[in-house]
């Protein structure tokens, strides 16, 4: 399912914005300011931000910057009292897509999230996309960014982390990884399958605690670590 993110102080916008976004189908989540929108996406996959702009602890242009660091095709609607020309050019300066002038008619801020949606799936720009902290794994891409930076990987290191993290939690055997990543035609042995592990884990740096070994069975990746 689609899923939003909605960001405003005012808990009577953000409940406004749910209720129509889940009558059209969207799946939504919450954050009172731009910190907390910032550390949001940082955990976990949107599809589109409503973000305003006037916020305490972090206001809206500047938690689409950090964002925009770690996530940076992410569409964003802006929302804002003022409605200046400085805030909408200010706002497309940074990668917003759209803008939004309060007060706002509901039907018309979800006729512009729908249209930012199709675009994207159109364009073929939607993504499968894993963020943990600050590590984003792109599947759709076959990338991975740490804290913004693009980071390379090794074919088999890419296809191992993809599988690993996709099966998160789950306890994967040292065969069903040979099976899964190297193919049912492997004639290996377990120091391969280690060889690699190593090497990923060395890439991933601070996030190398994420892939856990389990002895005598094999890996788990550990979203929660």
């Amino acid at each position: 399912m689609t899923k939003i993110l909605i960001v405003d102080d005012e808990q009577k916008i953000r409940e406004m914005i749910r209720k129509y976004a889940v009558h059209a189908g969207l799946e939504t989540d919450e954050a009172s300011d731009g910190m907390e929108a910032v550390e949001k996406c940082e955990m976990n996959h949107y599809d589109l931000v409503v973000m305003d702009i006037m916020m305490p602890n972090l206001d809206g242009f500047s938690a689409v910057k950090d964002i925009k660091k770690f996530d940076p095709d992410l569409p964003f609607i802006m929302l804002s009292a003022l409605g200046e020309e400085y805030d909408r050019v200010h706002g497309f300066d940074v990668g917003v897509d759209d803008y939004v002038v309060k007060p706002f008619s509901s039907r018309e801020l979800m006729m512009r999230i729908h249209a930012i949606l199709k675009r994207v799936n159109s364009s073929g720009t939607q993504r499968d996309v894993l963020t943990v902290r600050g590590m984003s794994i792109d599947y759709t891409a076959r990338t991975v960014t740490i804290d913004g930076e693009r980071i390379q990987l090794s074919p088999k290191e890419y296809e191992l982390l993809a599988y690993l993290s996709k099966n998160a939690g789950i306890a994967l055997t040292r065969e069903q990884l040979l099976r899964n990543v190297w193919g049912y035609d492997f004639f290996g042995d377990d120091r391969t399958l280690d060889t690699h592990i190593k090497l990923l884990r060395r890439n991933l740096g601070e996030y190398a605690s994420y892939i856990v070994t389990l002895r005598g069975v094999g890996y788990r990746f550990e979203k929660e670590n």
